[in-house]
């Protein structure tokens, strides 16, 4: 099936997609509409409400999006060092998905797709950490460890994105997160970043 403008139907939501993310990182996602997404795709005005109904579904499905690319991005990440850094790299290289997705008030944050989404990303953190050795105060296990870690790396992305961070951190989003995280982490990482050899055996979780 193809649009007016020769479009495939997967492909023209793809490329409104694009296009709503380029939008929301020149200008943010309270100047997005779907009438200048259109222009911006260069197809007829009804096609990005045909693909999402509104803006809230339109950004209903950036978020979804976002989370499965999150998830990727985590998974490729060697230890809980490196998922970590793979954390800040995609809010830092993917800022309109990254905004949106931590903004329930713009999307339908409880639809099921999202729901699927975001847990599938949140599963990633949660295996990084679950054998990790018990650390100081580490009344929580793998769920009080898995909301450290994703409080350390998205408070830090936040930090970076907004250009908050002092000149020490450096110009390398990467490596300064790996600094921080290290250091936040400390001997219940080893060398590469994975959990120390002492917790190779799966905690329980809380």
């Amino acid at each position: 099936m193809t649009d007016a403008r020769g479009y495939h139907h997967g492909d023209l939501r793809r490329v409104l997609l694009a296009a709503a993310a380029v939008a929301i990182e020149e200008s943010g996602p309270a100047a997005l509409s779907l009438r200048d997404l259109a222009r911006r795709a260069g197809v007829s005005h009804a096609a990005p409400a045909h693909h999402f109904g509104d803006k809230p579904g339109l950004l209903t499905a950036l978020a979804v999006e976002g989370f499965d690319l999150l998830a990727a991005a985590l998974k490729a990440g060697d230890g809980l060092l490196e998922m970590g850094v793979a954390y800040v790299d995609f809010a830092v290289r993917r800022r309109a998905h990254f905004e949106v997705m931590y903004r329930s008030d713009l999307y339908r944050a409880d639809a099921p797709e999202v729901v699927a989404a975001r847990g599938r990303s949140r599963a990633v953190l949660r295996s990084a950490v679950a054998d990790l050795p018990p650390g100081p105060g580490a009344a929580g296990g793998v769920a009080g460890d898995a909301l450290a870690a994703w409080s350390i790396v998205h408070g830090f992305a936040t930090l970076w994105n907004a250009g908050a961070l002092p000149d020490e951190a450096g110009d390398d989003p990467r490596e300064a997160a790996r600094v921080v995280i290290r250091r936040l982490f400390g001997s219940r990482v080893d060398a590469r970043g994975r959990a120390a050899p002492a917790a190779r055996s799966p905690r329980t979780p809380a």
